[in-house]
């Protein structure tokens, strides 16, 4: 093979590849742009950002509702200045099924909190992550053989706002979310796998039963939990199967370039 053959092949082989390496890049773009699309910014998010300034606030899960296929939260925020801390109750906001879905247990809890700067989003009793054992706000103090937390009276306020007149914050279970490893790591609902706080038991008694979820009858709470995990669970699947799909084209598309890759050098070297 005179030397204008083999040129002629070189150059063949690394078009193809320059033209495979442009098409996979393309692939690679239209399923980042994909999942970009299916991402949906929450409330909870635009509320982050409105108070980017602030060194300590906590967002509460208040309430929550389902009308048709939509879903909504309302939130009590809870911002700490140095003279004073404000509380302001949102109007419903049109939540995402699968930030429904991955909240429905934490009502009455603190689903976000900024502590010095340091944000958390996992799911906590309310006024744990700043307020409960802060000497600033209360102490500690003994009833009954055991230990609880009791605000000073100018922020007698809080013990109603993180329902604490009917669960009140027991030393033993603040000692337990911070010495177990739950704070800004993983959410707790209670010591040793007992449900003290969330959903199920705000709802029960106090503020949370007058709330518009506490009022739904238990057979639409199943009905709203079974629709968003199906939902959401439908949308994985599609996600996964997408990727699945991508992910064997591209396996596919680069064992048959590899073997025609071969040939070709052979082809053109070989003889």
């Amino acid at each position: 093979m005179n030397n204008g053959i083999a040129k002629v092949i070189i150059v063949v082989i690394l078009g193809f590849i320059v033209l495979r390496s442009c098409n996979n890049c393309t692939n690679r773009s239209r399923r980042v742009d994909s999942t970009a699309s299916s991402w949906q910014k929450t409330p909870v998010d635009k509320l982050i950002t409105s108070l980017n300034n602030e060194q300590n606030y906590s967002i509460i899960l208040l309430d929550m509702d389902s009308r048709g296929s939509n879903y909504y939260h309302m939130y009590n925020v809870i911002v700490e200045h140095p003279d004073t801390v404000l509380s302001s109750t949102t109007d419903w906001e049109e939540v995402p099924d699968a930030f429904f879905a991955a909240n429905v247990d934490n009502m009455g809890m603190e689903i976000v909190s900024k502590k010095d700067g340091k944000l958390s989003k996992q799911a906590s009793p309310a006024g744990y992550n700043h307020y409960v054992g802060n000497p600033k706000y209360g102490h500690w103090t003994e009833r009954n053989g055991s230990s609880f937390w009791e605000f000073y009276g100018r922020y007698a306020f809080m013990s109603s706002m993180f329902n604490m007149m009917t669960y009140p914050a027991r030393r033993s279970y603040y000692d337990d979310y911070y010495g177990g490893g739950y704070y800004g790591s993983r959410p707790y609902y209670g010591p040793s796998g007992r449900t003290v706080y969330g959903t199920n038991t705000y709802t029960s008694s106090g503020t949370g039963k007058s709330s518009t979820w506490g009022n739904k009858p238990s057979s639409f709470k199943q009905s709203v939990r079974s629709e968003v995990k199906r939902s959401t669970a439908a949308k994985s699947s599609r996600s996964y199967s997408s990727s699945s799909s991508y992910s064997n084209k591209t396996s596919r598309s680069s064992s048959r370039y590899s073997g025609s890759s071969s040939r070709s050098r052979s082809g053109g070297f070989g003889k």
